[in-house]
């Protein structure tokens, strides 16, 4: 008999956020997979719950995968958390999904606390469309490369940061945005939350009064102008983006929505472009 893959999300902070519903499947599970089994097991101790632990991390997550599934298809109950949110949401857990699907063992989302819902719904900035980015690059130039990549969106961006190159990813929002509508949330849900609401600049302007930044931060980025719509700028923005590793329909697609135009308008100006190009 086939068992079941769990993804159970857990809490970004506030032990009491873990549901009820949860807590249930945690204590039926036959495995629970956790990303570090040191902190999960304070997690579990706290709730009375004592399972064989497995740890899943980025580093071992092809392989366990695997093996969770192989342990799945002989009828195991695999529950698999991560630190704190949602299992494959800037977490280990996609490589788990996939190979399930592959070999036909049903997944059932425990869904709970994520970062990136809880930070949007008291942002203050528009809900109705969002960009998600995961963590943003850690070396300076491609993080500029990938900020600059977003310089159109016109929906809500946001990311994860961390508390070390939190004012260095502002400066580069400031300098590359200019005065767009910025905020910090740090240690949602926990004692010391905060928002942090303005423009990169002002917010800069208060972090380092600080002797010390601490905390899980989710950086989100208001919405930019619709692009001033020429054709040069159009398929240079193309240009652009597929430089950055963008695939060519997607670069298309975000370009037309970025100038406010129809996606077949951006694909002729490209089109048209490269014709040319050819003829020379």
């Amino acid at each position: 008999m086939t068992g079941t893959i769990y993804l159970v999300a857990t809490p970004i902070g506030n032990l009491d956020d873990l549901s009820p519903r949860a807590i249930t499947v945690l204590k039926q599970a036959d495995r629970i997979a956790c990303e570090d089994t040191r902190h999960s097991g304070k997690l579990l101790r706290h709730f009375e719950i004592d399972k064989p632990l497995l740890s899943y991390h980025e580093h071992n997550e092809n392989k366990r995968a695997k093996e969770l599934i192989r342990m799945a298809c002989n009828g195991e109950k695999i529950a698999v958390i991560c630190d704190a949110g949602m299992p494959g949401i800037s977490d280990p857990g996609y490589r788990v999904v996939h190979a399930a699907i592959d070999a036909g063992v049903p997944i059932v989302p425990i869904p709970g606390p994520t970062a990136v819902a809880t930070a949007l719904a008291a942002s203050g900035l528009p809900t109705d469309r969002f960009r998600f980015e995961g963590f943003l690059p850690s070396k300076k130039s491609l993080r500029r490369k990938a900020l600059e990549a977003l310089k159109y969106e016109r929906s809500t961006t946001i990311c994860y940061e961390t508390s070390r190159r939190i004012c260095d990813t502002l400066a580069d929002i400031a300098e590359l945005f200019g005065a767009r509508p910025v905020v910090v949330a740090r240690e949602l849900t926990k004692l010391h939350e905060e928002f942090l609401r303005g423009t990169a600049r002002s917010i800069i302007s208060i972090l380092e009064q600080r002797a010390v930044i601490k905390g899980e931060i989710t950086l989100l980025i208001g919405g930019g102008e619709k692009a001033p719509f020429d054709p040069e700028n159009v398929t240079s923005r193309v240009a652009t983006l597929l430089t950055n590793g963008v695939d060519r329909m997607d670069a298309i697609k975000q370009v037309a929505r970025e100038f406010g135009v129809s996606k077949s308008e951006v694909y002729r100006l490209v089109e048209d472009l490269r014709s040319n190009a050819n003829k020379v």
